[in-house]
């Protein structure tokens, strides 16, 4: 009897996608939903982006481009990698695809067989397990709790290496968390990954969003040895608010980036084409634009933080870098409302929704059930309002 690949039944489905199209759905239906799901930035795309891909597909650039992103976009990238991070590559040794998602998938199947291991610090971004799944990898979560910020230590990381490990995924600032990991810490990982021979994917999408003086360390940009090893990922969703158009790119040795653009001339050909020119203008552009995201999303941070441990039985770390918060919610497990029990995150992620009529996504997708992730890339008026809900429905839980 035909039915569906044991991997496509392995594969989980995101939750952050899946709340967020439940929230848009009963907004819709006419529902007043504070969605504090997706990670998606509020502010519209910068003007002079938008600008120059319309002036793209008037001139004609509506064709095929290489599969790895074309000469001037890859070179743009390799001039914001030397300014801003301290590395330096050749254009053949960037590729640029259909998002950051895309870049961390073609970089694990080109590196990662069958039974490798990838160490994964939780909690994790949702897709780095079912992404080393798809390339038959074994996920190995090494856990990480507030006393660091969220950020493993060295002890837990040697620990977790076995002859097996083939990569860890290094998220910094991290989604879901917000944690950032110093240039002590940086060095560290580096060192072990030298002296063990494992790669580091570097994810590196929320670097220009970072608080309290915290500093961005590219772990390539620490010696010749350990660039060898690392595949440094970016893109411009986050600081460009670009969600939608899908780019991201990597950064690695000339080998690795060839197996990840075979890779990718099989599964999208190339990216769009007139987005490219876009995505210049966006590197080579004004920054400024970035700079008043972040101080926004900065108020956004401080406020909620504050309203969150204003809640009884909920408290909140203050994050150092992306637009999460990650409040601790397990003190509230075991309580009720009417017949419905709360017993895990799942649980106090659907009664929100469905009596507050607020969107979080549960921790047990980031690996840390305890926890809720909220987004603040929406507006005061949608914190406040969604904050208020929360605290009139956690009052109701007894």
């Amino acid at each position: 009897m035909a039915s569906v690949s044991a991997r496509a039944r392995n594969v989980s489905p995101s939750p952050t996608l899946a709340i967020t199209a439940k929230a848009k759905a009963m907004q819709a239906e006419g529902v007043d939903v504070v969605n504090f799901g997706a990670g998606e930035p509020d502010f519209d795309t910068p003007q002079h982006i938008k600008d120059a891909a319309a002036q793209s597909m008037q001139a004609g650039f509506t064709k095929y481009t290489p599969t790895s992103g074309t000469p001037d976009l890859k070179k743009a990238i390799c001039e914001k990698l030397a300014r801003d991070n301290g590395l330096q590559y050749k254009p053949n040794e960037i590729i640029v695809s259909l998002g950051a998602k895309h870049s961390i998938y073609n970089a694990v199947l080109a590196v990662v067989d069958p039974g490798d291991e990838v160490i994964i610090p939780a909690p994790y971004w949702v897709s780095y397990p079912e992404i080393v799944g798809l390339a038959d990898g074994k996920p190995v979560y090494v856990q990480t709790d507030e006393s660091t910020g969220f950020t493993v230590t060295i002890d837990k990381l040697r620990a977790a290496v076995t002859p097996r490990t083939r990569m860890l995924i290094l998220n910094s600032p991290s989604n879901p968390t917000g944690g950032v990991y110093n240039r002590e810490q940086i060095a560290e990982i580096a060192e072990l990954a030298v002296q063990k021979g494992f790669y580091v994917l570097s994810d590196e999408i929320y670097e220009k969003i970072i608080y309290d003086g915290n500093e961005h360390v590219s772990i390539a940009s620490l010696g010749d040895d350990i660039k060898k090893l690392t595949i440094t990922v970016n893109g411009f969703s986050k600081a460009f608010s670009m969600t939608g158009w899908r780019l991201g790119y990597a950064a690695a040795e000339r080998d690795i980036v060839e197996a990840m653009d075979a890779i990718q001339s099989h599964s999208a050909s190339n990216l769009v084409s007139f987005t490219q020119p876009a995505a210049v203008a966006a590197l080579t552009g004004p920054q400024d634009v970035v700079d008043k995201m972040v101080a926004e999303f900065d108020r956004r941070r401080r406020y909620i933080v504050e309203r969150l441990n204003s809640i009884e039985a909920i408290t909140c770390m203050m994050p150092g870098g992306a637009f999460y918060v990650f409040p601790n919610v397990g003190k509230l497990y075991g309580k009720s409302f009417g017949a419905k029990k709360i017993t895990n995150s799942d649980e106090f992620a659907d009664f929100l929704l469905d009596e507050a009529k607020v969107a979080v996504v549960a921790g047990s997708g980031f690996g840390a059930d305890n926890y809720i992730r909220i987004s603040y890339a929406t507006s005061m008026a949608n914190i406040e309002k969604g904050l208020d809900r929360i605290a009139e429905a956690v009052r109701k839980l007894k």
